[in-house]
């Protein structure tokens, strides 16, 4: 996994990309190109275009595995219970688009009325075609789904990306720098391995200026459906989700504990939420999400707040 060097400048900085720390870095092309070199024209064609979108929030984690699309899934679906919210949900994971699969769509890219989705994966002639692109061709996908798809009016853009921080989260940061971006909501599991990997997501936030809304602790424990006895699946050595926050000085949105459901409603393309109203992972869902639409709202820029009340 391609990782922020730990004396990254950061890809606002000036020297970005120019830097002694810069050199051998996967990314140092494009962050050097945003670094004293004309805009990419595209910048101020997206922040026009997302002039209808209210709230923008990424999604990311340090680790593969960790039930990140699985969230923004299902953050999209909550956020769209209101039918009078307008939800949109943006998968970046180029290589490994599973949003059309946990959504259940079929070369559909709305779900609801006020439910879209855009992926690369409907862009594929097969869901078994790999996507084997360098850096530059991720880089112009990302920016084409910004800048070309008609979102309309939107209240909530959930964007999910693929796990690190590599070519497709600097690009979508740059992108939409001008725009306002509400924040991020980063993804992890109780174990070590995993938070190793979330801190450097931290790290990459600080960086870039990317505010955090919080983590989300996933698969944090197991709850028998039978006994209903709850055990560690992944046991937090080190503390958890919850030490590395107050150590971080980060908010913990929640736990969502592990169902085994949730896997079978992903692959069926329903929502959990809907399929299991009482499960403990459901309400916990339910707690994550109406605290980052309180986060939303609470950050919302003055004038916004005044048109929209």
């Amino acid at each position: 996994m391609e990782e922020v060097p730990h004396d990254c400048p950061g890809a606002g900085s000036a020297q970005a990309g120019r830097g002694t720390s810069c050199q051998g870095c996967p990314n140092q092309r494009l962050c050097a190109s945003g670094a004293g070199a004309a805009p990419d024209p595209a910048i101020e064609e997206i922040k026009e275009k997302m002039k209808t979108v209210k709230h923008k929030i990424l999604v990311l984690s340090g680790k593969g595995g960790v039930g990140k699309s699985t969230f923004s899934a299902h953050l999209a679906h909550g956020l769209a219970e209101d039918e009078n919210t307008q939800v949109a949900l943006l998968d970046i994971d180029i290589c490994g688009p599973s949003i059309p699969k946990i959504m259940g769509l079929e070369g559909e890219q709305f779900l609801e009325d006020n439910l879209g989705v855009m992926s690369v994966g409907f862009l594929l002639s097969s869901p078994d075609d790999a996507v084997i692109w360098r850096g530059p061709k991720k880089n112009g996908m990302i920016k084409q789904f910004l800048r070309d798809v008609d979102w309309g009016e939107v209240d909530y853009l959930v964007v999910d990306t693929p796990p690190g921080t590599s070519d497709e989260h600097l690009s979508i940061v740059q992108y939409l720098a001008a725009t306002r971006i509400d924040g991020a909501v980063i993804i992890t599991t109780p174990q070590e391995v995993s938070l190793q990997d979330v801190r450097k997501e931290i790290s990459f936030c600080r960086k870039v200026k990317l505010p955090i809304i919080g983590v989300v602790e996933n698969m944090s424990s197991f709850v028998c459906p039978n006994c209903k006895k709850e055990s560690q699946i992944f046991p937090p050595t080190t503390g958890g989700a919850e030490v590395m926050c107050q150590d971080l000085k980060t908010p913990l949105l929640g736990r969502v504990p592990l169902d085994p459901h949730i896997g079978k409603s992903c692959d069926r393309g329903q929502s959990f939420m809907i399929d299991a109203p009482d499960s403990p992972a459901t309400l916990a869902y339910r707690s994550i999400i109406q605290r980052i639409r309180e986060f939303c709202r609470l950050h919302q820029p003055k004038e916004e707040q005044l048109v929209g009340s």
